[in-house]
Formats: structure tokens, C-alpha cells, sequence
């Protein structure tokens, strides 16, 4: 089965084809972080209008690559959760193509896509396993007992950790999307003055918070300003440390409490090279195994969706004549494949 995911959540415009027999992947991905950079942030209404502009050509290039539209034989898009309007677009695109082809549609849990990423992989993880989601909008603990069975073990309170490293970053002065600007200053030092707390580890429990770590990061701009490169640099080193450590503690907590031996990673967050190092060695310690997306499937994109969507849609789960979109949905409320 070929099925065309449509991923348009946020601010990531991903379409690709997903062949279920030969696991062969077509995609084209376009991100709109220049139009939102002079903002610092994402403007919802400017996401939603740059998917419409987009998605029809990168949706045109990829038939082009298949050889016709009537290869495909079902779609898959993002229903939630996210922005409404952006939403929205992949979800008309992709029901009003299955309308005119009288084809079935499904939507797809975004995170459920990101949670299945690894999938993709040669190496792929067995069930059950415990997956760690983190991205700009999401902190999860998730046990995974099959697919589409879901328990969330922890969430954030406050911020999801993308969501704080941004914040950091613009404290530091860093150019949005300040995440992975961040990252890059921190590994450029190999020691820091500065000591961040390691939120909610000294209690038990898997839930998080990392409202503090900003704070934490807010006291020392304030009272070393202005910062100098070495001195930002240090922040950045000490902020990322603490952040991993944290998720490291709290997923160690996680494979004890289910006995599970496989750890997954995915989310957008899920690219940090520092989280990957620190992770990796704290699972060869417990015996445990642990998997990551390919880079390119840690962001945002259409092929966790179409993937995610060929799972469900190869046991028969079809969208209803009228699907709305779910800006919030809950992993927990999703069927069991």
C-alpha cells in the first residue's frame, strides 16, 4: 500500500509517500522558519497561508516522482494536535483528495507519528518499550504496550523542553529558533561556572518542569549583563546539562517502573547530540537499548505520518464522512492497532 502523509501542524510543511511492501519513502519537507524569524516566534496565521502556498507544488513534485496520483492508494494526514488553521490545511488537502480518488483518508496523532519514527529505521524497537517525546511543544513519558496502547507515565507541567531551550536562547541573545542555536553554543565549551537545578528529581514520580531552569537562566543574565560570548556560552553549556540530566534521571525511573529493556527517543528535541551521548551511555549501564530517529525524522515531516497512517489504515481504521481536526488530542484516547 502507497499512502500520502500530509504533515502541517506547526510550522513544517512535510508531504511524502510511504510504500508499506517495500518501506521505500518519496518526501519533500519546506520550512517556514525565515518568515517567522523577524517575529520570534511562529505567527499562527502566516503558518496556516504558507502551508496553502506550498503544499500544493511539493504535493505535484512528488506524483511527479511516483509516476502518477493513481499510485496512490490512501492518505494520511496530521489531524492534531496543533495550530487549528495549519491543521486544517493538510486536512482538507488530504480528504479532498481522497473524495475526488474515492480513496480512504485517515488522521494521524502527531506524536503518535513522531513515537513511530524510529520505525523507519532498519533497526526497528519491539513492543513494549518506553518512549521519551520531546519537542517544542511536548514532554511525554510514554509506555508504549503496542501500538495505539498508550500510558502516559509523566508530562511537563510548564514548559516542554523545546519550548524552554527557546526561551533560554532568547535570553542569551541567540537568533530564533533559538533550540538548536543553544545546543551549538553549549557544545562549543566543555565546563561552566554555573550549576542549573535538576528539577523534580529529588522527589519521585516521572512528571517534569523546566520553568525553573529559565528562571535559573534569567538571574545570571541579570546579574552578569551584558554577557560576553564566553559567558553565554557557559549558560548555554550548564542549561543543557541540566536539562539531559533531568530526562536522564527521569527515563532510568521509567524503565525500572515498567521493567521494559528498550528506551525510544523522538520529537524534535531528539536531535540534541548531547541528549544522544548521555543517553546512550546510561542505557549501556542499565543493559537497556535505545532508539532515535534518523535526524531527518526527528522534525517535523510527512513520512511519520504517512507511516504512522499505513499502520492504521492496513487494519481498516478509515476517517468517518466528516473528521474535524483536534488542536489537542490525547495519545491515551487512540484506538489499538
Amino acid at each position: 500500500m502507497k499512502v500520502l502523509g500530509i504533515e502541517s501542524s506547526c510550522d513544517e510543511t512535510g508531504i511524502a509517500v510511504y510504500d508499506s511492501t517495500s518501506g521505500q519513502i518519496w518526501q519533500r519537507l519546506y520550512s517556514q522558519i525565515e518568515k517567522h524569524r523577524e517575529y520570534g516566534g511562529v505567527v499562527p496565521e502566516l503558518a496556516s497561508r504558507d502551508h496553502i502556498v506550498k503544499a500544493a507544488p511539493m504535493l505535484g513534485e512528488i506524483i511527479a516522482e511516483i509516476g502518477s496520483i493513481d499510485a496512490i492508494d490512501a492518505f494520511a494526514y496530521t489531524r492534531g494536535p496543533g495550530l487549528i488553521g495549519a491543521l486544517m490545511v493538510g486536512a482538507n488537502l488530504a480528504r479532498g483528495l481522497a473524495w475526488a480518488l474515492d480513496k480512504p483518508v485517515l488522521g494521524v496523532h502527531h506524536m503518535e507519528g513522531h513515537l513511530l519514527a524510529p520505525m523507519l529505521a532498519d533497526e526497528k524497537p519491539a513492543v513494549p518499550f518506553v518512549a521519551l517525546l520531546v519537542s517544542g511543544g511536548h514532554t511525554l513519558l510514554v509506555d508504549v504496550r503496542a501500538i495505539g496502547d498508550y500510558r502516559i507515565l509523566g508530562e511537563t507541567l510548564d514548559d516542554a523542553v523545546g519550548e524552554a531551550f527557546d526561551k533560554t536562547a532568547k535570553l542569551l541573545g541567540l537568533p530564533y529558533p533559538g533550540g538548536p542555536e543553544l545546543a551549538q553554543l553549549a557544545d562549543s565549551v566543555t565546563q561552566s561556572r554555573f550549576e542549573f537545578p535538576r528539577p523534580m528529581t529529588n522527589r519521585p514520580g516521572l512528571e517534569f518542569s523546566f520553568s525553573g531552569l529559565k528562571t535559573a537562566a534569567l538571574n545570571i543574565v541579570k546579574q552578569y549583563e551584558p554577557l560576553d560570548d564566553d559567558l553565554r556560552a557557559e549558560v548555554a553549556f550548564a542549561f543543557q546539562r541540566a536539562v539531559v540530566d533531568t530526562l536522564r534521571i527521569k527515563c532510568r525511573r521509567a524503565l525500572a517502573e515498567t521493567g521494559y529493556q528498550s528506551l525510544v527517543i523522538a520529537g524534535g528535541v531528539g536531535a540534541n547530540r548531547h541528549l544522544r551521548q548521555v543517553l546512550g551511555e546510561t542505557l549501556r549501564e542499565q543493559c537497556a537499548r535505545l532508539y532515535f530517529p534518523a535526524l531527518e525524522y526527528c522534525t517535523d515531516n510527512g513520512a511519520m505520518i504517512a507511516f504512522a497512517g499505513a499502520l492504521r489504515l492496513l487494519q481498516g481504521q478509515t476517517d468517518e464522512t466528516v473528521s474535524d481536526v483536534l488542536p489537542r488530542w490525547s495519545l491515551e484516547s487512540l484506538p489499538v492497532v
